[in-house]
C-alpha cells in the first residue's frame, strides 16, 4: 500500500513546508453511491498534493462514519490543512485553517466506537480524540504503516484505496 498512500514520504517536504495545506477537503460532493460491486461509500479528499480517494466502512464504524460524513457533506473540511506529520506514523487534519486557527466541530464529540474489522494498517483512516477508548469529533489521521497497537482504542473507520 506504500505506493498508493498518497507518497506520504514524497509529500512530507511540502506538507510540514506549508503545515500541508491539505483538507480542501472537498469531500462534500465527492462520495460516490454503492453499487453491487462496490459496499463501500468512497470520499475524494482534495489536496494541494493530489486527490486520495478513502473507502469508508460504515457498516463496521456506523457513528464515526457519519459524523465524517456528515461534518464533509457540511463543507467543514473545506480549506482546513493537515496539521501534525509523523512519518512512518500518521498525517493528521481536519481541525486548522492554515494560518493556524483552530476549527471546532458543530457536533461535538462522539460516542466511542471500535471494531476488530477494521484495524490501524498503512492507509487507514481513523479519528483522533484525546485519548484511548474516547470519542473523537473532527479531527481524523491517516496511517503511515502499520499502527496495530491503536486497535480497540482509536476509531479506524476506512482505508485509502487510492492516492
Amino acid at each position: 500500500m506504500k505506493s498508493k498512500n498518497i507518497s506520504i514520504n514524497s509529500k512530507y517536504m511540502g506538507m510540514k513546508r506549508f503545515a500541508i495545506l491539505l483538507l480542501g477537503i472537498i469531500i462534500a460532493s465527492s462520495f460516490s453511491g454503492c453499487t453491487e460491486k462496490e459496499k463501500h461509500p468512497v470520499a475524494a479528499i482534495k489536496t494541494n498534493m493530489g486527490t486520495m480517494k478513502v473507502e469508508l466502512y460504515e457498516d463496521k464504524m456506523p457513528i464515526t462514519t457519519a459524523n465524517f460524513i456528515k461534518l464533509a457533506n457540511d463543507g467543514f473540511y473545506d480549506g482546513l490543512i493537515f496539521h501534525r506529520v509523523k512519518e512512518g506514523f500518521m498525517i493528521q487534519g481536519g481541525a486548522y485553517y492554515p494560518n493556524g486557527t483552530y476549527k471546532e466541530s458543530p457536533y461535538g464529540t462522539i460516542k466511542f466506537e471500535s471494531s476488530p474489522d477494521v484495524t490501524h494498517v498503512d492507509g487507514a483512516i481513523s479519528m483522533a480524540s484525546t485519548g484511548a477508548k474516547k470519542g473523537g469529533n473532527n479531527q481524523f489521521f491517516i496511517c503511515d504503516g502499520d499502527q496495530h497497537y491503536l486497535d480497540g482504542n482509536y476509531a479506524a473507520f476506512g482505508k485509502v484505496v487510492e492516492g
